[in-house]
């Protein structure tokens, strides 16, 4: 059946190398920091630190640790979001045609943009596939959008979802595929472990300025920070979260992994959160990532491998990792449904 309009679907995730190799790491790392919303220093400064500091060193490192989750069919975060994509593709059915690209490397956003365009799409719909948002990531995406798009003298009706951290069955559906698995495992904590940010970015997005870190308890006012604030969005998660796992509140906590550099990054550090909890007699630990969707370097091999060598090393017994969304039906037809709201019904 032939319908007259065709919504075009662009699922965007961050992106990862050709290959756990150092020369194609070294492309891929010289493509993403060089990005000014991700290394927020002035073009100079972020040049020296990139050539003369990072790429002579980091390449190599991060190969290796991208050897050790490497699966047959590339990247687990390139794996698990094209499962993701056809899912929701699956999902959504006749009327749309859904697309998969990375802001950093392969397929990119001007890959999938072209896509659309070739199947005829009369809408465009992307979304950034990040719970919370953050400039570094969400708001580098929409740039990239608009940068492919204007070259384009027609262009269909645009829109790029915003975050969905408080959608319900983003907690429900990880909840519905993690939750079996951890009432099994019986922790003695919970730790809900997201991607840390520089103190400065969160300060720059602060919409109430003057608010953002100014006092520790300053994401417990939703209502001035929540709008832009990524850390106030993060600890609203881990409530969605615990509300819908049905986990006890006091036995959970929250925390940022995965620093760069030597600024001010937001805390508790999740290492350091992880220390704090084994002196206090915590030795069945699970661990979430909520700020990824799905499974990559940072969940894996961060988390995965070197948190829970960590972890044992500090005394703990136990150490239980959950799994991202992924492909999981559940989570798609969550995703399908966000799409529907903002489209009418496709008419024959």
């Amino acid at each position: 059946m032939a319908f007259k309009n065709l919504t075009g679907v662009l699922l965007v995730n961050l992106g990862s190398p050709a290959s756990p190799d150092p020369a194609p790491v070294r492309r891929f790392l010289r493509e993403f920091l060089s990005d000014p919303r991700v290394l927020t220093l002035p073009t100079a400064a972020r040049w020296l630190l990139l050539n003369l500091v990072i790429l002579p060193i980091r390449p190599r490192r991060t190969a290796k640790a991208y050897r050790q989750v490497w699966l047959p069919g590339g990247s687990p975060l390139l794996v698990h979001s094209r499962a993701h994509s056809e899912e929701v593709a699956r999902s959504l059915g006749d009327g749309f045609r859904v697309e998969l690209a990375m802001r950093y490397g392969s397929p990119s956003i001007m890959e999938g943009l072209a896509a659309l365009e070739g199947a005829g799409a009369t809408r465009l719909i992307v979304l950034p596939l990040f719970p919370q948002y953050a400039s570094a990531v969400t708001a580098s995406i929409s740039a990239a959008v608009f940068a492919a798009l204007d070259r384009h003298n027609d262009c269909p009706p645009l829109e790029i979802l915003g975050p969905f951290f408080d959608e319900p069955d983003f907690a429900g559906s990880w909840a519905a595929l993690a939750g079996p698995g951890l009432r099994e495992f019986h922790p003695d904590h919970v730790v809900f472990s997201y991607h840390g940010l520089p103190e400065d970015q969160i300060r720059s997005s602060d919409p109430a300025a003057g608010h953002c870190l100014a006092s520790p308890d300053c994401c417990q006012e939703p209502g001035r920070s929540l709008p832009r604030c990524y850390r106030a969005q993060c600890y609203a998660t881990t409530r969605g979260l615990v509300e819908a796992l049905g986990v006890d509140a006091e036995q959970t906590s929250s925390s940022f992994q995965s620093r760069l550099g030597r600024v001010p990054w937001i805390q508790p550090a999740t290492n350091e959160l992880m220390a704090e909890l084994a002196e206090r007699g915590v030795r069945r630990l699970a661990v979430f990532c909520p700020s990824f969707v799905a499974d990559c370097l940072e969940t894996l091999e961060e988390v995965g491998i070197r948190l829970r060598a960590d972890w044992h090393a500090l005394g703990g017994k136990d150490f239980w990792l959950a799994p991202c969304p992924n492909g999981d039906a559940g989570f798609a037809e969550a995703v399908a449904g966000w799409i529907r709201r903002r489209v009418p019904a496709p008419r024959p």
